[in-house]
């Protein structure tokens, strides 16, 4: 059980924090603690009471007291981000001795490890603004949706974000081939499959290939084409919680392990070659995207069909247009990644689209 007696706010900074301080003489609360901290992979502190002057008391990310602990930190100075943990979930006097130490929750233990476990993670990560994460998706088959997503990939590594590229379609043939690392060293999607609860953001990073400046998590040349929804659902919650921006290339097909992403995604581009087929085909696509999207944008792609532009295949197909995808060779033999020449024509397009879509979150 975990309920809130004052709502102040997370205590959050940008980088890794220390982990958090324990004041407790109770041994088996403390092995509790020490069990949950080492599950979120935090390195703790451990006091039998306060500590000596204040400065450690208040630079601690987290401060967990034991409720054995309350006669000897009751003249500390207040401070947020302090939780009282006890056994005995009908203690009414468990919320005095609470306010009594300014704490912000009240946590009974056995039942609030979960809530625990992920708040000792929050702090220990540095948790800050998630991560913008833009979804594209083709509005038919070969609408150039992945190249879309390796570009913009690229052009938000490129100026200086921290930036993860994620295949979410398993019959792609992998966005680590088009961005020619395929035998980059680190882990794809099947390893992730047995993933549950909660994913740490740093370690999900620190496994990923690492291509252009970006971290990227695609397939592997198994057999293996799906994820469990809920493994999905905890890997990209934790790509969002490093921050900066996430961008993730989308099967057409919406199945439990898509709707887990695009219930994650922030905005998404429809890519729709500008031709009737293919808009026939994209309204499908939005359709189904749309129940569970709620800001999806067409980016289209020329060259026009007789009677078409830009703004009429957004008309058309009853959605915000985003812009023109300009065309951009690529090398015969895979050597240049989509959107890799800084200058050229897609890549400049990548850009202005990061520079509307973060405009006001970066400074805020």
């Amino acid at each position: 059980m975990a309920e809130t007696i004052a709502h102040d706010g997370a205590h959050r900074a940008e980088g890794r924090q220390r982990g958090p301080l324990i004041v407790t003489e109770d041994t088996e609360l403390l092995d509790d603690l020490l069990r949950l901290c080492a599950a979120a992979g935090a390195r703790p502190e451990v006091r039998p009471t306060l500590p000596e002057g204040r400065a450690r008391w208040e630079a601690a990310p987290l401060v967990l007291v034991g409720d054995d602990a309350v006669p000897r930190v009751r003249g500390a100075t207040r401070r947020r981000g302090v939780v009282l943990v006890g056994r005995d979930q009908d203690d009414p006097g468990v919320w005095r001795r609470a306010v009594e130490i300014g704490a912000d929750h009240v946590l009974v233990l056995p039942g609030g490890e979960q809530w625990l476990v992920d708040r000792i993670a929050d702090v220990t990560e540095g948790v800050g603004r998630p991560a913008l994460t833009v979804g594209v998706l083709g509005g038919r088959g070969g609408a150039g949706a992945s190249t879309l997503a390796c570009a913009l990939a690229l052009a938000s590594a490129r100026e200086g974000r921290r930036t993860l590229l994620v295949d979410a379609d398993p019959l792609g043939g992998g966005l680590d081939v088009l961005l020619g690392g395929e035998t980059a060293h680190g882990l794809r999607w099947p390893a992730f499959a047995a993933s549950r609860g909660r994913v740490g953001s740093g370690a999900l990073e620190e496994s990923l290939p690492a291509l252009h400046a970006l971290r990227v998590l695609s397939w592997d040349r198994s057999d293996a084409v799906t994820v469990p929804p809920e493994a999905v659902r905890a890997v990209l919650a934790a790509a969002r919680r490093r921050g900066g921006t996430v961008v993730v290339d989308l099967p057409r097909r919406v199945d439990e392990g898509t709707a887990e992403v695009l219930a994650q995604v922030d905005l998404g581009l429809l890519v729709v070659p500008a031709e009737l087929r293919a808009i026939a085909a994209a309204r499908r696509v939005a359709s189904a995207a749309g129940m569970v999207l709620g800001d999806l944008r067409v980016a289209v792609r020329a060259p026009y069909a007789p009677g078409l532009d830009d703004r009429e295949v957004a008309r058309l197909l009853g959605l915000p247009l985003a812009g023109e995808v300009p065309t951009e060779l690529l090398a015969p033999d895979g050597s240049t990644p989509p959107g890799a020449a800084a200058r050229g024509p897609l890549a400049r397009f990548c850009s202005a689209f990061w520079s509307r879509a973060l405009a006001g979150t970066e400074a805020a």
